[in-house]
């Protein structure tokens, strides 16, 4: 078991049941994606490029899907936290009722599209 996949495991409820699902959409969604642990967290990356992490805030209650390109979204930015971040925005869910499906695969959807634009927005 890599540690990205122990990270996971190693959760409590109901974080690890929202890991688990999220884990298991974006494998589903996103041709020839990794499993990687960068930072303490999972990270999936696909040709390269990252395209979201997972973070388990327990502290504070919920469990984060980060997207690091999203300075070049166009779509669903009303949707997205920021949390006085300047690049990175996330969706975040508490329980595993809160989760949109349709919003988590179109976003998902958008990273992958602009997986190549790298981090930050050139102005």
């Amino acid at each position: 078991m890599n540690p990205a996949e122990a990270y996971i495991l190693n959760q409590t409820e109901p974080y690890q049941s929202i890991l688990l699902y999220l884990q298991s959409t974006i494998e589903r969604m996103i041709p020839d994606v990794q499993l990687k642990f960068k930072w303490n967290i999972p990270c999936f990356y696909c040709e390269g490029s990252p395209i979201c992490f997972l973070n388990a805030v327990v502290k504070k209650g919920y469990v984060d899907v980060g997207f690091w390109n999203s300075a070049h979204f166009t779509k669903y930015l009303d949707q997205l936290v920021s949390d006085n971040r300047k690049v990175v925005r996330s969706l975040r869910y508490r329980s595993l009722e809160e989760i949109d499906n349709e919003l988590l695969i179109a976003v998902l959807q958008e990273a992958y599209s602009l997986r190549m634009k790298g981090f930050y927005k050139k102005k």
